[in-house]
């Protein structure tokens, strides 16, 4: 296993910046976009194109490993291993001119993320994680800065497509805006995984929100030493195809939870 490991983090980081290099060319210079979905999701050409060079890379390696990607959905067989690709992540600000996006790539052992790889592409960072063997940016040792707790705490917020219009989903993400110095929505979760990770913001809390580009920032922030749960404050572990997630460094875990609790008691009106 820690040869294939090897090579596998080989392989995922020259696809990711690869795929970074044909969003980062194709950025602001007028290419197709399209709704892919009701949800109003877009997809573009870069979308596409990064996802051919990350399956290509990988089905070359790795012809027996099944694979879910963003846009082409799956493939392959089903067995131990599984790849979750995103080649996009933050296509709507892609597609509008904000440089906020990056690639996602996640190797799966049986249901349990053990390689996280995430490209930053317009800051040219790469971030990777290994599972009990810690997470590093641009090759540097990664590890959440202990600072000193706030009085108001600064919090990602991170919600699936189909939770737009769930009460419950408003009213908490509502009770954590007024109660928090600033809660963020950048469009591109895995940005806000990798700020997490480096201390930037001190908690995500996530809505029913699983897609290709959720296991590497768990991974990412669980080996940089921050706490990934659910809810009700319990290890977040596997896969789950309907997630609730609070992900904070140790010293803000009672914070974190206390706000999470607080925001789903409050009572929306029907």
């Amino acid at each position: 296993m820690e040869s294939t490991l090897l090579l596998a983090e080989e392989v995922a980081v020259q696809a990711a910046k690869a795929a970074g290099a044909v969003a980062r060319n194709l950025f602001q210079q007028g290419i197709a976009v399209k709704e892919k979905d009701e949800s109003g999701d877009l997809l573009t050409e870069a979308d596409l194109l990064a996802e051919q060079i990350i399956l290509h890379s990988i089905r070359a390696i790795f012809p027996e490993h099944q694979i879910r990607s963003e846009e082409s959905g799956w493939s392959g067989v089903e067995g131990d291993w599984l790849w979750l690709v995103d080649p996009l992540d933050g296509t709507n600000n892609f597609a509008i001119g904000l440089p906020v996006f990056g690639v996602s790539i996640t190797l799966i052992y049986r249901s349990e993320p053990v390689l996280g790889v995430i490209y930053d592409t317009m800051q040219d960072k790469l971030y990777v994680a290994n599972r009990s063997r810690g997470a590093t940016c641009n090759d540097t040792l990664l590890a959440i800065p202990p600072k000193p707790v706030p009085s108001r705490l600064t919090i990602g917020w991170i919600q699936g497509h189909k939770v737009q219009h769930d009460m419950r989903a408003s009213g908490l993400r509502h009770h954590l805006e007024s109660s928090s110095k600033r809660l963020l929505r950048l469009w591109a979760p895995t940005m806000q995984w990798a700020m997490l990770a480096q201390g930037q913001i001190d908690g995500i809390v996530l809505y029913n929100s699983e897609g290709d580009d959720l296991y590497s920032g768990v991974l990412l922030v669980r080996e940089a030493g921050g706490l990934v749960m659910d809810f009700e404050g319990r290890p977040f572990e596997g896969m789950n195809p309907e997630p609730y997630i609070v992900a904070c460094p140790p010293d803000r875990k009672e914070a974190m939870l206390k706000l999470v609790q607080e925001g789903l008691a409050v009572e929306t009106p029907l």
